[in-house]
């Protein structure tokens, strides 16, 4: 006997409906989101701007055919390149993801919120163009302001209760979700346009977390936020030609999301869609490296200068314990050798071994000029990692939100240094005062490495001013920054 099976078209997921009534509906208020996310604005694109001086990176740059230039293209900042949204997505969100430098969010599931930028900027500066062409308004840098705080929230909320890693899957499959939904947005879409393309990210294709792993890791991790923003804004232009979407896409039976990608399980929510995110996110303000390791390589800093005091060099240390949490472990956590840039920003021994010898720890420090020094990895084969159960309790505290790390060093002459735990890193809201000069210090220091003063100047100043910068139409902005 067969059985009939319903094609009666369901209403949409729960989870899909929640998303399209925040992105269309919901007022940012916080003034401490507003002015983060101008932080976060300034740092993404500094990070970019970095990202340019190295050739693995700017070789995957540009438009797909050489010598295309798109009218009423988006601009790439940095660079010459004016493309198409979907391509310039791609450029912009693969510099600002390159050195693993821009800000991250911690929880359930790790990633970085600002990836989704390449898909906001890109989006709003090519639709303010076509505008502009057909003598209408541009979006203004409000509009991109908005679509950030609401891209991190979404990504953020998504990641707070549910582990994609612990089923194999990379965490750029929220960036794609949290891109699909703001891109809509600022294209005009209404709520059933940001239902339909936030469907088509899930029902994607997914990428796999080997390339982030041990015997894995390579330079796809590096670009693959780019991908997942650029695939969102060709999902987006699908869906506002007509395309349909694909309503119960999470939780439909045997081909759903959560029996094929979950195991079974719906998505779990802490809180509702507001500004949390943002308020709370983390600038790597002093390190490009993985988040987990920040603390321990602010403690590897001080130590290093009290080796300098004791008189003692990485010569005479016999072990070093790194007292850590879970993630740490699970993410940083490796022996043996190092096969690339990607793979040596990903290990907490070599994160933590160069600033104990060089009293530094730099983009360049990841290239082989540096990683072919011996003394590194002497250092890495004494280096061990244990847990600290109140450490992991603490990362998953949604009041505390720590990454900490403590490091401790035994001689061999018998004595030891005592341990210097760091539970916040610099660029943690506890310490956003602390921070906050410092990070407008990175900024104007990734401004120079590309621009002359007084396009440096012009762009600093725009950036301190917030309301001038809100009210300035995106041509107007992302044109400050072409070389």
């Amino acid at each position: 006997m067969s059985t009939h099976l319903s094609n009666e078209r369901p209403p949409a997921d729960q989870v899909l409906s929640d998303i399209a009534q925040y992105v269309a509906d919901y007022t940012i208020t916080s003034s401490e989101a507003w002015n983060t996310a101008r932080l976060c604005l300034i740092d993404t694109l500094g990070c970019g701007l970095e990202a340019l001086s190295y050739p693995a990176c700017t070789k995957l740059l540009g438009p797909v055919v050489p010598g295309t230039v798109v009218p009423n293209g988006a601009k790439v900042p940095g660079t010459q390149f004016q493309l198409d949204p979907i391509q310039a997505a791609f450029n912009i969100g693969t510099m600002v993801r390159w050195l693993d430098f821009n800000d991250t969010w911690l929880a359930a599931e790790w990633g970085h919120p600002s990836d989704n930028l390449g898909g906001i900027l890109a989006t709003a500066d090519w639709v303010s163009r076509e505008r502009q062409a057909k003598g209408q308004a541009p979006l203004t840098m409000r509009d991109v302001l908005q679509a950030m705080i609401k891209a991190h929230e979404i990504q953020g909320c998504l990641a707070l209760e549910n582990s994609f890693n612990q089923v194999g899957l990379d965490h750029v499959v929220l960036v794609k979700v949290a891109s699909a939904a703001v891109c809509t947005w600022l294209l005009g879409g209404s709520k059933a346009d940001i239902v339909n393309a936030v469907s088509q990210a899930f029902v994607d294709g997914q990428s796999l977390r080997t390339y982030r792993h041990t015997p894995n890791t390579g330079s796809r991790k590096s670009w693959a936020a780019g991908d997942a923003t650029s695939r969102a804004v060709r999902l987006v232009l699908f869906t506002l030609k007509g395309e349909m979407g694909i309503p119960t896409v999470l939780s439909a039976k045997t081909w759903g999301f959560y029996d094929v990608l979950f195991k079974g399980q719906s998505f779990r929510f802490q809180r509702p869609y507001g500004s949390y995110v943002m308020e709370k996110v983390l600038f790597k303000i002093s390190f490009p490296a993985e988040f987990h390791s920040q603390t321990a390589v602010e403690c590897a800093m001080q130590l290093h200068q009290q080796l300098l005091q004791s008189g003692k060099s990485t010569a005479d240390i016999k072990k070093i314990t790194i007292r850590t949490h879970e993630a740490c472990i699970r993410i940083i956590d490796k022996q043996g050798p190092l096969a690339n840039p990607a793979d040596r920003d990903h290990c907490i021994q070599y994160m933590v071994a160069v600033p104990l010898i060089y009293g530094r720890l730099t983009a360049a420090d990841y290239e082989d000029m540096v990683a072919t020094d011996a003394r590194i990895d002497a250092l890495r084969a004494k280096i061990v990692c244990v847990e600290d159960a109140q450490f992991s309790k603490d990362y998953h505290d949604p009041e505390k939100r720590s990454i900490a790390n403590g490091i401790c060093i035994e001689f061999n002459d018998g004595s030891s240094l005592a341990e210097v735990v760091c539970e916040y890193p610099v660029g943690h809201q506890r310490r956003r005062q602390e921070g906050i000069p410092l990070l407008e210090a990175k900024f104007k220091t990734n401004l120079a490495r590309r621009f002359p003063e007084r396009q440096q100047q012009a762009i600093f100043e725009l950036c301190q001013d917030q309301p001038r910068l809100l009210g300035t139409p995106v041509p107007a902005f992302t044109d400050l920054w072409v070389i």
